[in-house]
């Protein structure tokens, strides 16, 4: 899912090459402008909001992961303490 850099034209033109859906809506100063310029500001890009909404689950879910401290400085050294971390850290949150 792709939500880096949707403000840049040449990324947005690059992710649709390649067939990745837009899950981030427009901003509202780039639907203005948009607008602003009639026919040659283009089509409204569309996006999925019930992606959108999944996603949204999904971010909140590593932000609060984030807050404890273990999980966030990665002190772990392999991947499986690592993993073992961040389940302890969602059981407890």
């Amino acid at each position: 899912m792709a939500d880096k850099g949707n403000s840049s034209k040449a990324i947005r033109t690059s992710l649709r090459r390649r067939g990745i859906a837009r899950t981030v809506p427009e901003r509202v100063d780039q639907q203005a402008n948009r607008r602003r310029r009639g026919a040659r500001g283009g089509r409204p890009p569309v996006f999925d909001k019930q992606l959108y909404k999944q996603r949204n689950v999904v971010e909140r879910c590593f932000n609060r992961l984030k807050q404890c401290r273990s999980v966030a400085t990665r002190y772990d050294k392999t991947a499986t303490s690592y993993r073992a971390t961040v389940t302890i850290a969602a059981l407890l949150q």
